[in-house]
């Protein structure tokens, strides 16, 4: 942004950073600045923020590409100079690339937030998957490309780390590529609080039709049809956050937030599959829609409460009703005990016993790929301590829990799924493949990259000279 203006002393005293020397503290206007910007372009209205988010979509990939073609020519022209390490392609190791990846983990929250608004969307079913797959897949091909090419100009301990783009291609004679890369740095930073910000309203939203926060984040704006309660008070939190906080401890603690909600939406999939709640509770709009039929047919809500424990009733909406979802609502109230076959232990499962043997061993599943991805990290106990060697205890903890990892895989592929996980929520929807695999394979790798992360955020936050060391110090 400083460069726009003619360098870095060349900012407007009420956007550059300020240095509070009382508190220690290193405050940033400028973010502060674009999220109330962001916020109120929100607020406007999907469709118009729609516009907006495809402008600059469209500014930030052409830079990109810039990129990547220059880069490309220059590097044939130097003969890609910052390959050519003594130390080779893995100077830290995995565990340095996989905390690095982690680090930047943040960059993929955008994709999340198109299943976010899948009530303004108009054929969700279709379109959902087809957005999050192939914005996933070029933004993943877009992202390498900038990465080798940049890697390739200049050694990685010669990047300036405020500025590596444009600072690379400044090495190579290329100032003037510092403009078109400084303008591509801001709309990729507004499109990502754009993605970023739109999809916890509409979060706060549910949470507050379902009782668990205050109503009043609920509202829906009659002109801009936006939650703009939830709008503004998400862009108040995320303002006071960029203005006070480090830009790398925050997006730290952005990608702890982004890994833990993927790790606990694979946990969810198990446990939906596997052994779901019998009895989900509706939210208070649905019950006031769900009891207006009810009245218009003339039947009590009380006869669902009857004796007997299998009953069927068939609820219909009239022609003229706005409310498809409720044309017709089957209630069923059956619970037996179907016994459950393993296929490979010639045993069979009651029911009941069946959910306490899958609820157990996804909870153990849990506890082995902690164990093995705490033992597999830098944070694990050292090998040597005070002339004791603790290095069998490392191996104990990662054997043991990946024999409960495996055990679990096991046992879940050998156990049924539930029946009712056809009918949770609503009934032809997306089912997600390769169960339990494909979520044990989430949970261990978002779990090892959340630990090699909080690795990373500890040195940050405790490193000499922040802003924690100096308050401890004080």
């Amino acid at each position: 942004m400083a460069l726009l203006f003619g360098g870095e002393g060349s900012l407007p005293a009420f956007i550059a950073r300020q240095h509070i020397p009382a508190l220690g503290l290193v405050v940033d206007p400028c973010a502060a600045i674009l999220v109330v910007i962001v916020t109120g372009l929100l607020c406007v209205g999907i469709k118009e923020s729609t516009v907006a988010q495809g402008i600059v979509t469209i500014a930030n990939a052409c830079a990109m590409i810039f990129v990547v073609v220059a880069g490309t020519y220059l590097g044939f022209k130097s003969g890609w100079t910052g390959y050519e390490l003594p130390t080779g392609y893995f100077p830290f190791g995995v565990n340095g690339m996989l905390a690095g990846s982690a680090t930047v983990f943040f960059a993929y929250i955008g994709f999340d937030s198109v299943a976010s608004t899948a009530e303004e969307v108009k054929n969700p079913q279709r379109d959902l998957p087809l957005g999050i797959g192939a914005s996933l897949s070029i933004c993943c091909a877009l992202y390498m490309l900038v990465s080798m090419v940049i890697v390739g100009l200049v050694p990685y301990y010669a990047m300036d780390p405020d500025t590596p783009i444009s600072s690379a291609f400044a090495s190579h004679g290329m100032q003037w590529a510092a403009y078109v890369i400084t303008v591509g740095a801001v709309t990729a930073l507004c499109s990502t609080l754009m993605g970023s910000i739109l999809p916890q309203p509409r979060i706060l939203m549910a949470m507050s039709r379902d009782g668990l926060l205050p109503p009043f984040l609920a509202d829906i704006n009659k002109k801009t049809q936006a939650p703009v309660k939830s709008t503004l008070a998400t862009g108040i939190c995320s303002a006071v956050l960029a203005f006070f906080m480090d830009v790398s401890v925050l997006a730290g603690m952005v990608s702890v937030g982004t890994l833990v909600a993927f790790t606990m939406v694979a946990i969810s999939v198990l446990i939906i599959r596997y052994v779901p709640p019998d009895e989900v509770p509706l939210p208070s709009s649905l019950r006031e829609s769900i009891d207006s039929v009810w009245l218009r047919h003339g039947r009590n809500s009380q006869e669902v409460k009857g004796d007997n424990p299998k009953t069927k009733i068939n609820v219909s909406s009239s022609e003229e009703s706005t409310k498809p979802l409720l044309e017709k609502v089957d209630i069923m109230v059956e619970l037996p005990l179907i016994g459950k076959q393993l296929p490979l232990i010639n045993y069979t499962l009651s029911e009941d016993n069946r959910r306490k043997v899958a609820g157990w061993t996804i909870m153990f599943t849990c506890v082995g790929v902690l164990l093995l991805t705490y033992s597999a990290s830098d944070l694990a106990l050292p090998r040597n301590i005070l002339g004791f060697d603790f290095s069998f205890l490392r191996y104990t903890l990662c054997g043991g829990g990946g024999i409960l990892l495996l055990l679990g895989l096991i046992v879940l592929t050998c156990i049924d799924q539930d029946d009712a996980r056809h009918t949770f929520g609503h009934t032809g929807g997306f089912l997600c493949p390769f169960v339990p695999l494909l979520p044990i394979v989430c949970i261990l790798i978002n779990v090892y990259l959340l630990i090699n992360l909080e690795i990373e955020i500890i040195r940050i936050v405790f490193s000499p000279g922040s802003t924690f060391d100096i308050i401890i110090t004080k």
